[in-house]
């Protein structure tokens, strides 16, 4: 079993997605589902060849964090 990051962002009219460990692996959709639909085969596909071509499945490197700033709120005061 392989285990991959996928990105999911949000773009003007749809939704993209992609893998860091897996160059030029990506997919688009209308929806997030869709998206996730899409890009989950995609990895499929992708892994697939590889694996004809007699080409290494990399190993999975990224990770992902959320990162939490508190918000300060400014006055007029402090401006000054």
């Amino acid at each position: 079993m392989h285990r991959f990051l996928v990105v999911i962002e949000k773009a003007k009219n749809n939704y993209s997605a992609y893998s860091p460990d897996l160059p030029g692996c990506g997919a688009t959709g209308s929806t997030r589902e869709e998206v996730e639909k899409n890009i989950y085969e995609a990895i499929e596909m992708h892994v697939q060849g590889l694996i004809e071509d007699n080409l290494s499945i990399p190993e999975s490197e990224s990770f992902a964090e959320y990162v939490v700033i508190a918000e300060k709120l400014s006055t007029s005061s402090e401006l000054v």
